[in-house]
């Protein structure tokens, strides 16, 4: 199966009352392990891809070949969109003509009137390509490949702005955070969400910051129009846990337990726990 934009995902996801999880791939364990664990559970999925990543990957035409060469060889069924996670305004592009099948352009940085002229640039560009973009208002706190933020909650008149052109969805801020959260965080603004919902109507919301926030506020959070959720610290904990162990344990100095396919086996598998129980949690399991 191809790649596919984030539209129609999405929409289901919205109409159906569950919610799409986005995981960040760093490597092919990364995309391997997300993959399988999506084809097994038959859940969409979005692979999200940092600028950062993208670079580490020493490329995005690098990312786009490599999973559209994996979903063929997997013989990957379910639908999957190749996502760039909190672009620049040039790297947008460099996603577009690698081969992505959806953008998100993160404006949020600039002021509303910068935001809204690039914004809709690149929907008159993506409408014509028949991909998908993702817009945000209201800088998502913690850092993400040195934009820092500390979790402002977004204006829902400047959210009717971008909503109104045309971007397939939107990423408002409402406390959330990228990273660990820490014991003081006040928790997600509901009061938010539901103004912002009431402002962009059926537009589908993302919530960025996924780990570590209370399954409840996870539920209610897609009560309240969110289709779409990013996880990526918490497969990296996950896979570092499962490695560390594995390295302590000594297997590493067993046999051929040096090998990379066998030293890095238990984190693979540790991403794919942990995005199986997202999807649980999320609802997107069988909705492919």
């Amino acid at each position: 199966m191809a790649l596919v934009s984030a539209k129609e995902m999405l929409e289901k996801a919205r109409d159906g009352k569950y919610a799409v999880g986005q995981f960040n791939i760093n490597n092919l364990e990364w995309t391997k392990s997300i993959l399988q664990t999506a084809e097994e559970l038959k859940a969409p999925v979005i692979l999200g891809v940092s600028e950062g990543a993208g670079k580490y990957m020493t490329g995005f035409k690098v990312v786009a070949d490599m999973v559209k060469a994996m979903i063929e060889e997997m013989k990957i069924t379910v639908p999957v969109a190749l996502h760039l996670d909190h672009g620049t305004y040039e790297g947008c592009y460099k996603c577009i003509k690698a081969g992505f099948s959806s953008i998100m352009f993160d404006g949020s940085h600039f002021p509303i009137e910068e935001n809204v002229e690039k914004t809709k640039e690149l929907v008159n560009v993506t409408k014509q390509l028949g991909l998908s973009l993702e817009a945000e208002v209201g800088a998502i706190g913690g850092e993400e490949d040195g934009v820092i933020g500390k979790g402002e909650c977004a204006d829902p008149e400047e959210c009717k702005k971008i909503a109104d052109l045309g971007v397939t969805m939107l990423a408002a801020g409402i406390g959330n955070i990228h990273g660990k959260y820490p014991a003081n965080w006040e928790g997600l603004s509901f009061e938010t969400l539901a103004a912002v919902k009431a402002k962009v109507g059926n537009m589908p919301l993302v919530l960025h910051g996924g780990t570590g926030i209370p399954t409840e506020m996870i539920k209610k959070a897609i009560s309240l129009g969110v289709a779409k959720i990013n996880v990526n610290t918490e497969c990296q904990l996950a896979f570092q846990e499962a490695t560390r162990k594995y390295i302590e344990a000594g297997k590493d100095l067993q046999g051929k337990g040096f090998d990379p396919r066998k030293l890095l086996a238990d984190g693979a598998a540790a991403i794919k726990a942990t995005v199986k129980e997202k999807m649980e949690i999320f609802g997107c399991i069988g909705k492919a």
